[in-house]
């Protein structure tokens, strides 16, 4: 069984995958950074294409940036969702796409398509992108549509997180031999609660319970392991209340 563990600057969360500060993942033998659900431009398309400054864009790019030259990636993934929708103003299209410049000029950019680049799968802002791509035995996709053929999977999607009180939230990753979720970078999401019923129900066609998975939020400079999902809603809400799901929350609906 996975046990809470002392924070440090990565942890493994299964063979060859390291959770890093930030909320990034480290494929560690192709050095392959992964990001998670960006949702870059979100201002512009929220605000309906006003003049709002692109704040979360330039600095999940900057933090992006600092993540290659701290690892040494070779190559940046990103889940799907790097972009809030394809239906942007022109001039966050061009900030959008001048901020990926900008990381091709440190590593190659490989962009997995999410449901949020819509059917255009975002091409005039993004350029070309795929729908799954094979990284060191792993099948990296987004996760609104599961492979029931994949060995071994990497997904974002569903914004993971661990509830703190007082409606704070820190992003985490959940981890397991054969499915690793990755946390979403953008800052406007509280994400889904890891401990609530919404979360296991989400990740059924993995087939996995809560003892298979372990959780480890991720700070700004450190990693937190918190052992098995199982022990950790156990210890949270009591073993009693947790077998019998007896913790009402409201439900989050994956990818908002």
């Amino acid at each position: 069984m996975m046990r809470p563990a002392a924070a440090a600057e990565t942890f493994a969360l299964a063979d060859g995958v390291l959770a890093l500060p930030g909320g990034f993942a480290l494929l560690a033998t192709s050095r392959v950074l992964i990001c998670a659900d960006a949702h870059l431009g979100y201002e512009d398309v929220m605000g309906g294409g006003s003049a709002l400054p692109l704040w979360s864009t330039d600095e999940i790019v900057a933090a992006i940036a600092i993540a290659v030259q701290r690892h040494d990636a070779r190559e940046i993934v990103f889940l799907g969702d790097a972009i809030h929708g394809a239906g942007m103003s022109p001039g966050a299209a061009r900030h959008v796409a001048a901020a990926l410049a900008t990381l091709r000029g440190f590593a190659r950019v490989t962009v997995i398509a999410g449901n949020h680049e819509g059917r255009t799968r975002g091409v005039a802002i993004l350029g070309a992108t795929v729908e799954r791509c094979e990284r060191d035995g792993w099948t990296l996709l987004h996760g609104d549509r599961p492979d029931a053929g994949a060995r071994r999977t990497m997904i974002g999607h569903l914004h993971p997180s661990l509830q703190l009180g007082g409606g704070s939230t820190a992003p985490a990753f959940l981890g397991s031999a054969s499915l690793v979720v990755v946390p979403a970078l953008t800052p406007y999401s509280p994400g889904l609660d890891v401990t609530g019923d919404a979360c296991l129900a989400a990740l059924a066609p993995w087939n996995l319970g809560r003892r298979d998975l372990h959780v480890v939020a991720a700070g700004a400079d450190r990693v937190f392991p918190f052992g098995t999902l199982s022990a950790l809603r156990g210890a949270l809400y009591g073993t009693h209340l947790a077998r019998r799901g007896g913790i009402r929350r409201r439900r989050l609906r994956p990818d908002r």
